[in-house]
């Protein structure tokens, strides 16, 4: 897991104060890439893949995660629902940030009646990661898969802004040499599996995750609009940083606008066009995402968290809960018991 939960334990609690901004060494100069440093990737599922041709398999729909692919001999055909089929070869990440649901196979007529790879006999090194052999014999392609869930509120707003299909592609350039060098290692690891293997796959994987991400927000003109281009925006980008980094704070479009040394009418109608919502929507349902992370912790209770983040009661927290995410914070308290019990 790239970033966990170790900001939360070693920063002392105290109130914002925009005196001590600067002598904040958490506080960044770049929005975007603060958002990308908090995500929290947990890695869901794990595969290496033996294929011989003729060979297909559909990969599940999986909430909340991100499918990524990684070729490492041979060569696979990749088919994602609003995405153009393509061949993926050595050296490329494939990347499904959606969690859809799409198919793998060797070419396009085995691809159009496969198996749920569920369905699939896996060799199972740990709960997480398993082996893959499949196909008819013919020439091979191997494989490392995985699926990553994301558990920080930034990766809804993340998930909803990328296309259906991310591939940093194997043409050499020098800031990627890097990452050509961490396919291998990634399959290196795969191929062994020695000690510790399973540990090492899993935080490559999550780097090449990040990178890939960074490689299409550099790249893609889709990614300057909509919300990644608010985080880059100059005005826009540092006040949403300030919201992120302090949910808490009983923000005004007032106090907002003189974080960023703007007059209250312009900053608003900047925010509103380039996010899409009033600065104030936005702070509500950021707030609620933000205490909708610290409840499946477990770590507070309703109460509690209602007076932290400023309401005078646990019934006015609540009705603002629902009316933001659609659930009430006590079925997503007790949903985090549950899970802690089992």
């Amino acid at each position: 897991m790239i970033v966990d939960r170790l900001f939360m334990l070693i920063r002392p609690d105290s109130a914002y104060n925009p005196e001590m901004r600067g002598q904040d060494p958490w506080a960044s100069e770049d929005p975007l890439g603060e958002a990308l440093h908090f995500l929290r990737m947990t890695g869901a599922f794990y595969a290496r893949s033996e294929l011989s041709e003729p060979w297909g398999f559909a990969m599940p729909e999986m909430e909340d995660c991100l499918w990524f692919h990684v070729v490492t001999s041979g060569r696979c055909r990749l088919d994602v629902a609003g995405a153009t089929p393509r061949y993926l070869v050595p050296g490329e990440f494939a990347l499904v940030p959606h969690g859809l649901g799409h198919t793998l196979s060797s070419d396009e007529e085995s691809g159009r009646r496969v198996p749920i790879v569920h369905n699939l006999p896996h060799d199972y090194v740990s709960d997480r990661y398993a082996i893959i052999r499949h196909g008819g014999g013919g020439l091979a392609t191997t494989m490392v898969c995985g699926a990553v869930r994301l558990d920080h509120p930034s990766a809804v707003q993340l998930i909803t802004s990328l296309p259906p299909l991310i591939v940093v592609e194997s043409a050499p350039a020098p800031h990627l040499s890097w990452m050509h060098s961490t396919f291998g290692l990634v399959a290196d690891e795969a191929k062994y599996l020695r000690p510790g293997g399973e540990a090492v796959i899993t935080r490559l994987s999550d780097i090449l995750v990040i990178q890939a991400l960074r490689s299409w927000i550099e790249n893609d003109p889709a990614a300057k609009v909509g919300w990644l281009g608010a985080l880059q925006d100059p005005a826009v980008g540092p006040a949403l940083a300030r919201i992120h980094r302090h949910p808490d704070v009983p923000w005004t479009v007032a106090s907002l606008a003189a974080e960023v040394a703007m007059s209250r009418s312009a900053f608003s109608a900047r925010f509103t066009s380039i996010v899409g919502e009033s600065p104030m929507r936005y702070v509500a349902r950021w707030r609620m995402r933000s205490a909708h992370d610290v409840l499946r912790s477990g770590d507070v209770t309703v109460a509690e968290l209602a007076k932290r983040s400023g309401y005078r009661s646990e019934a006015a927290f609540a009705r603002a809960f629902k009316r933001v995410l659609g659930v009430s914070p006590g079925s997503v308290r007790t949903r985090a018991g549950t899970s802690a019990l089992a």
